[in-house]
């Protein structure tokens, strides 16, 4: 029998203890706002309670609506991810290559993200039409600035003395950027995916407050211009748990890339 290393063990434990402390906090947490609503300490008009809640999940994934609206925002979010983050890395990339365009650049990328994009939401909307691509383009315009800045710096930070090594064998600009700037980059990369979950979320969200007859945005906004607080922390829910499982995915995806680079 294989005997598991102490380090290894201790920190399994670690975990195990971190995950049970995290769902007791969960439970307890949940059992304390039931309790506060059936007792009328808060307004359940208000406030909700977990039960209506699961009550309305179930009826809203036994009628089959529910997997309509997580179908539509999720296909939202993951074009807005995938294309705000590819497009983003690109046009680092290309500031990184050219310090002379990115210092062109850089006073018009400090404003773009100064700009509240989420009130801009309604005008890019209605610049690129309802439906899918007006709020795919809204999720993009989140994280194309934020993939931008923080991946021209993450690029502008690699010691110098590495650079200057690889140009002392002949590298050239594109072999520096392939065999030394991305893979030194790639937690970087992989945070900022992360980030971009959540930006993009928030896009696709606004998106569908602004114009949208489907979607989780819809759902939430819907039930609270009729009142209806189940439904509205209903789909707070749900974007929770749908945010929970992509994070989880890029998290179960990066720790097989680093097995396979080791």
């Amino acid at each position: 029998m294989k005997k598991v290393n102490p380090y290894i063990k201790k920190r399994r434990i670690n975990q195990l203890i971190i995950v049970s402390i995290q769902l007791s906090l969960l439970v307890l947490f949940i059992a304390v706002w039931e309790l506060l609503s059936k007792h009328h300490i808060i307004d359940s008009f208000l406030f909700s309670k977990p039960s209506s809640i699961f009550e309305l999940l179930k009826s809203y994934i036994q009628n089959g609506e529910l997997w309509k609206h997580i179908k539509i925002s999720t296909l939202e979010t993951i074009l807005g991810l995938v294309i705000g983050t590819a497009l983003g890395l690109i046009i680092a990339i290309i500031l990184w290559w050219n310090e002379f365009i990115a210092r062109i650049f850089d006073p018009f990328l400090v404003v773009l993200n100064a700009l509240p994009k989420t009130a801009l939401a309604p005008i890019l909307i209605i610049w690129a039409g309802t439906g899918i691509r007006g709020i795919t383009v809204v999720a993009v315009s989140i994280s194309i600035v934020i993939t931008i800045i923080s991946g021209y710096a993450y690029f502008k930070n690699i010691e110098e003395d590495k650079i200057k090594m690889l140009k002392s064998f002949g590298a050239n600009k594109w072999q520096i950027l392939i065999k030394l700037v991305l893979p030194a980059n790639f937690a970087n990369i992989v945070n900022i995916i992360k980030i971009n979950i959540g930006m993009s979320w928030i896009g696709v969200i606004v998106g569908e407050f602004v114009v949208s007859r489907a979607g989780i945005g819809y759902l939430i906004v819907y039930g609270s211009q009729v009142f209806k607080m189940d439904l509205v922390m209903m789909g707070v829910l749900v974007l929770a748990i749908i945010a929970f499982v992509m994070y989880e995915i890029v998290n179960i995806i990066e720790l097989q890339i680093k097995r396979k680079r080791k």
